[in-house]
C-alpha cells in the first residue's frame, strides 16, 4: 500500500512540473527590422568640381529596402575651362572678369528616384549601404554676362575713355576677347531678366551610406556621377578655333543628405 501511495505521489509531482514548463512564458526578443516609417523628407546639399546645388526630396518608404522619391533641385554650374582674371584700371578701378564668357549657366531639374539598401541594418542603430538613382527633365538658364567695357567716346567735344555694362550680342566680340578693353565684370544681380531656356535631361547615380537605421531623423552621405545632356549647345563662352561649348555635362557629385521621416 505505501508503494501504491508513492508512486502516485510521484506522478502527481511530474504532471506538475511538466504543466509549469508548459505555461511558463518565453522571453520575446523584438526584432526591430521593418518599416517603421512611411514617408521622409530630406534636403540635398551637393557640391561637384564645377559648382554645387540644392535639392528637395520627397519620399515614399515601400520597404525596408527600398524608398521611391521626387526630387526638385537648383544648382550652379561653371565650364571647368573657366578662368578668372584680375585687372587694375586708371578709370574703371580694380577687377575681375572671366575671359570670353558670355553667359553663367544655372540648372533647373526635377526628377524620380530609386534608394534601395543591400545591407542590412543594426536593429536601431548602425549604418546601411545601398545605392541610388534619379532620372528626369532638366533645364538650362543661362543669364547674360555683363562686362564692364572700356570705351572711348567723345564728350562736350573732347574724347573720353568711359565705362560702359554690356552683354554680349555678336557684335561686340572684339570687345569681349580683348583683355585691355575689359575693366571688370558688371554686377552679379545684371541679367536675371534676361534669362533664357534650354530643356534637356539629367541623371545621377550613386553610392549611399546612412546612419541610423530607423531614427526619425534622416542623416546620410553620398557619392557618384551625375550629368546633363541638352540637344544642342549651351553657350557659355564666344566659340573660337580653340574654344567650344558642349551639349552636355559629366561630373563626379558629394553630397550630404539630411532630413525627416514621419508615418
Amino acid at each position: 500500500m505505501k508503494v501504491f501511495w508513492s508512486i502516485l505521489i510521484l506522478f502527481f509531482c511530474g504532471n506538475v512540473l511538466q504543466a509549469q514548463r508548459v505555461i511558463q512564458p518565453k522571453l520575446v526578443e523584438v526584432d526591430w527590422k521593418g518599416i517603421i516609417y512611411k514617408k521622409e523628407w530630406a534636403l540635398d546639399l551637393r557640391m561637384h568640381e564645377n559648382g554645387f546645388s540644392v535639392a528637395y526630396n520627397s519620399g515614399k518608404i515601400v520597404s525596408y529596402h527600398r524608398t521611391n522619391y521626387y526630387q526638385l533641385e537648383l544648382g550652379f554650374t561653371k565650364d571647368p575651362r573657366e578662368k578668372t582674371q584680375s585687372r587694375i584700371s586708371t578709370i574703371g578701378g580694380s577687377g575681375t572678369f572671366t575671359y570670353g564668357k558670355i553667359n553663367s549657366f544655372f540648372n533647373l531639374r526635377a526628377g524620380v528616384g530609386v534608394k534601395r539598401y543591400l545591407s542590412e541594418k543594426e536593429k536601431r542603430k548602425g549604418v546601411a549601404v545601398g545605392y541610388t538613382y534619379v532620372i528626369g527633365p532638366s533645364l538650362a538658364l543661362m543669364k547674360p554676362y555683363y562686362l564692364d567695357l572700356i570705351k572711348v567716346e567723345e564728350i562736350g567735344g573732347e574724347i573720353r575713355p568711359v565705362i560702359r555694362s554690356e552683354k554680349y550680342d555678336g557684335t561686340n566680340a572684339d570687345d569681349f576677347l580683348n583683355s585691355s578693353t575689359i575693366a571688370s565684370r558688371s554686377s552679379f544681380f545684371k541679367g536675371f531678366e534676361e534669362i533664357s531656356v534650354r530643356a534637356g535631361v539629367h541623371g545621377k547615380v550613386g553610392a549611399h551610406i546612412a546612419m541610423g537605421a530607423f531614427d526619425k531623423y534622416v542623416k546620410a552621405f553620398e557619392t557618384g556621377f551625375m550629368f546633363d545632356i541638352f540637344p544642342s549647345k549651351i553657350p557659355i563662352f564666344i566659340e573660337t578655333e580653340g574654344v567650344k561649348n558642349r551639349h552636355y555635362f559629366l561630373r563626379v557629385y558629394f553630397n550630404l543628405h539630411l532630413g525627416s521621416r514621419k508615418n
